[in-house]
């Protein structure tokens, strides 16, 4: 593991020239959620390996600093021998507890049932977040995945993200969690970049109700506009995939949610889609329902 730690820091070393002479920056994308029980994780999961199948250098980090569960989404079972919880320690540094995952993705796993990291100081959650300048050089993409609610750590993931993606569903609750969401991070930082997506639909229509009540909601009262990033349909492969312990973008690439994900990932990196299924159903969750 030293050996292993010692060569990703020399590549860390390497890149940083090349990054800063080719202008190349790693994007943060930090997904949350107000409510849990949304499918934020797997979203984030599924998500950060559609990036990776693309070809882009991809890591996730679960910042569910008590209850983290990304390695079972993801199969990495046994989960890592080190963790977050080792870092925030002292005993690691963050290149010590990358993990490989599928398609190429590289993990940082969190702690389960450990109060400590879920309750970190503002100290410790700067200093963590500042070390975070150690793997901007190794990736082009980082994926933060928070645990639901308006804590700190939330709130300091948040603010240290490029974009946000905030995961809801149609359920009154999680509509208004989102809000509340949405309104402290608008009041942290009125400059945020928020995308939304609403998960587990019945169809188009239900998903364009929901984005727009919460776009519409959070224009006219905090003068926020939101990105309508797409829905995911209700799909039972979903929760199939996660009894199986397999991201189900990998296990069942051709479900409906897949399809789902991968326009959603299209639209996060600004690719149009193709002329010929512009009217297309899966065209009209990517473009938000509109017509």
């Amino acid at each position: 593991m030293a050996d292993q730690a010692e060569k990703l820091r020399e590549l860390v070393r390497q890149k940083q020239q090349i990054s800063v002479q080719d202008g190349v920056k790693c994007k943060i994308i930090t997904v949350t959620s107000g409510k849990g029980g949304v499918g934020k994780t797997n979203l984030a999961s599924n998500l950060s390996i559609s990036f990776s199948m693309m070809g882009q250098r991809v890591l996730i980090m679960d910042a569910d600093l008590g209850l983290s569960n990304v390695n079972i989404i993801m199969g990495i079972i046994p989960p890592p021998k080190y963790n977050l919880s080792h870092v925030l320690s002292g005993e690691k540094d963050l290149l010590e507890v990358i993990a490989h995952g599928p398609c190429g993705i590289r993990v940082i796993t969190g702690a389960v049932g450990v109060p400590k990291m879920a309750n970190m100081g503002t100290k410790k959650r700067k200093e963590f977040i500042e070390s975070f300048d150690s793997l901007l050089s190794l990736f082009d993409l980082i994926f933060i995945d928070t645990s639901a609610g308006l804590s700190e750590n939330v709130l300091a993931f948040i603010d240290a993200a490029d974009e946000v993606i905030l995961v809801t569903t149609p359920e009154p609750t999680s509509i208004t969690d989102a809000y509340g969401m949405i309104k402290a991070m608008s009041a942290k930082n009125e400059n945020v970049k928020v995308g939304l997506v609403v998960n587990r639909i019945q169809n188009i229509i239900e998903g364009k109700k929901v984005s727009d009540k919460i776009v519409n909601i959070a224009e006219q009262f905090l003068g926020l506009k939101i990105e309508r990033l797409g829905y995911i349909m209700e799909d039972a492969l979903v929760r199939k995939s996660v009894y199986e312990q397999s991201p189900f973008l990998v296990t069942y690439p051709d479900s409906k949610a897949a399809s789902c994900i991968s326009h959603i990932r299209n639209k996060l990196a600004g690719m149009e889609e193709e002329k010929h299924k512009e009217k297309g159903f899966f065209s009209r969750l990517f473009q938000g329902g509109r017509s």
